[in-house]
């Protein structure tokens, strides 16, 4: 592979990540505006749109048949729930803290890769695997007396997307990568909706706490505000999609995933800017110990030619 285009992949990949940090902190900025759901099913639409035109502008053939049906559903299923988990999150944790906590992803993969994929994993991929879970519980800071459980959030949206991930590195001999994004608009789009219309009129929203009202607040009660943002949500994670799918097209995959980690110095810069939050010691140290451990993976995995931890680019 040219260094050249690694370079511009790595370029490609951080911009990527910026983008991504924008998004989520314009979630964190409008969620008392917007049902969660709401939002999702506005983001979701506009990808899906950008999606379409592109491909109409470069000719290019879908097919809606997967060959993997089951794994296929439960693949958009676990994104789509391990997603909504991030959103959730984002209410009431810092930027720093929730990205820290997303990228224990690696740590799972690996997990799952043994169990499902038949991997090796040796003793020093598992001991890298025990430091990183050190390092999410130094960002949590667990204590038995109050202990609040949807901090876990950030960590559920990681083993969700591990698992759709896994799924993804299986079936990707036989279904593209085109017909794999579009499953995953579709299912969006039509639980989205559907939820709409269980709770779209927000009878359920009887809670005081902002984040829970974000669950399941009524739709469409500030559509003037909140909508243009998701506009922009959408719109920004078309770019990112944009930069990350290319940097991982042009330039090695082995070399540009390395460089999604630039997501959590983003997402720092994003609090601080948005929010003037600056993350505790604590969440600096956990989460260098996640940066650490999750990097030995890789070149463990690089070692041993396995890179499912890796090798995928990102469907956030």
């Amino acid at each position: 592979m040219d260094t050249n285009q690694n370079t511009k992949g790595i370029f490609f990949i951080m911009t990527g990540m910026a983008f991504f940090s924008i998004q989520d902190g314009l979630i964190k900025f409008i969620f008392e505006d917007i049902a969660l759901f709401e939002l999702y099913f506005g983001r979701t639409l506009i990808q899906a749109i950008f999606l379409l035109c592109f491909i109409i502008i470069t000719k290019k053939s879908i097919s809606l048949k997967t060959h993997y049906p089951i794994l296929t559903l439960i693949r958009v299923v676990c994104f789509f729930f391990g997603f909504s988990f991030f959103y959730i999150s984002l209410t009431f944790m810092t930027l720093a803290m929730t990205s820290a906590l997303f990228f224990s992803c690696p740590f799972f993969m690996s997990m799952f890769a043994k169990f499902f994929l038949k991997e090796k994993i040796g003793i020093r991929r598992w001991s890298a695997i025990v430091v990183g879970f050190i390092g999410v519980l130094i960002v949590l800071n667990p204590t038995l007396e109050d202990f609040n459980f949807f901090k876990l959030a950030p960590v559920a949206c990681a083993l969700c997307y591990s698992i759709s991930m896994t799924i993804t590195k299986y079936t990707s001999d036989k279904d593209s990568i085109y017909t794999q994004m579009t499953w995953l608009y579709i299912f969006a789009l039509l639980a989205s909706l559907l939820i709409f219309a269980v709770s779209g009129d927000g009878k359920f929203n009887t809670f005081t706490d902002p984040t829970l009202q974000f669950i399941v607040r009524e739709w469409f009660t500030n559509p003037s505000d909140a909508w243009p943002y998701v506009l922009i949500m959408g719109t920004v994670a078309s770019i990112s999609f944009f930069c990350v799918f290319t940097a991982y097209s042009i330039a090695s995959p082995s070399v540009v995933s390395l460089f999604e980690y630039s997501y959590i110095i983003w997402a720092i810069l994003a609090g601080y800017i948005l929010f003037e939050t600056i993350p505790v010691p604590r969440t600096l140290f956990g989460a260098c110990i996640i940066i650490g451990a999750g990097v030995y993976i890789y070149f463990r995995e690089k070692v041993r030619g396995q890179m499912i931890a890796t090798d995928t680019p990102p469907n956030k």
